[in-house]
């Protein structure tokens, strides 16, 4: 999908603090729709906490945020700060998916994904069960839908936390880390679903250690380095040819780290 000409997403001077940790600094971003954006970074860097920051889980202490029709100032005291009704409306529009899946484990498989859309979108419950089937054979899961999720694998129930996140019909897709809990095994079939979406045009944020995806799926990659957006440009530009000390050190981490675990996965 060729990216709109007008930015869904733009970001700008983007602060957020934990008391004296200075967590994200001054980030900036635009992103159009159907783009799909990795962010990569070691540990700490302010990745997550970006992402959270985008549905405004996570309030930010200063900046300023355009999404859709919205339009909001992060400084207190501010008069176009968020307020309460806003946020509800935001959040239906950017899905967003964890590495801890966060399913309801009292309800089935389909009553996770028909939860939101009845409450939020008030659906009417037939149409609400129609759509989440369609989206639960859509990710290979039909047969589960009465199943709960303690009888799933890792992979199925994050593949369940995809489809329910997109039974809100967002414009925007966060995805934090989703593949990090999983079994080696069980990587591939949320990441070829993930890879799909891409194709059908899905907006994307991403926050990954799956550096081949990361090049070979994404219009962007982003690298954090403590709280900073360090480099922002084409998958192979910054994978390939990283412009910081502190890319190609971490570049070079996970490459290590890959072959490293690919020799115990291939011992007898």
């Amino acid at each position: 999908m060729t990216p709109s000409p007008e930015p869904l997403l733009t970001i700008r001077e983007l602060n957020k603090s934990y008391g004296d940790l200075h967590v994200l600094k001054n980030v900036a971003l635009e992103v159009h729709a159907g783009e799909v954006v990795s962010i990569i970074g070691a540990s700490g860097s302010g990745k997550s906490t970006f992402l959270r920051c985008l549905n405004v889980m996570e309030m930010p202490q200063s900046g300023f945020m355009n999404f859709d029709e919205f339009s909001f100032d992060f400084r207190e005291g501010a008069r176009d700060q968020p307020t309460p009704e806003q946020l509800r409306l935001l959040r239906a529009r950017i899905g967003m998916v964890f590495q801890s899946y966060n399913l309801w484990p009292h309800m089935t498989v389909l009553e996770n994904v028909i939860e939101a859309p009845l409450l939020v979108r008030k659906l009417n419950r037939k149409q609400a069960i129609a759509d989440a089937e369609a989206l639960l054979n859509r990710v290979g899961l039909y047969e589960k839908r009465d199943q709960y999720p303690a009888r799933l694998s890792g992979g199925q129930q994050q593949r369940v936390a995809i489809a329910r996140a997109l039974a809100m019909k967002p414009q925007l897709m966060l995805f934090d880390e989703v593949t990090s809990a999983l079994d080696p095994e069980l990587v591939g079939e949320v990441l070829a679903l993930m890879a799909s979406l891409a194709e059908e045009g899905m907006t994307m944020l991403l926050v990954t250690h799956e550096i081949a995806f990361a090049r070979d799926v994404s219009s962007r990659v982003l690298f954090f380095d403590q709280g900073v957006m360090a480099e922002d440009g084409p998958p192979r530009q910054v994978l390939h040819h990283p412009e910081s000390p502190r890319l190609r050190q971490f570049l070079s981490r996970i490459l290590h780290e890959d072959i490293a675990r690919i020799s115990r996965e291939n011992q007898p």
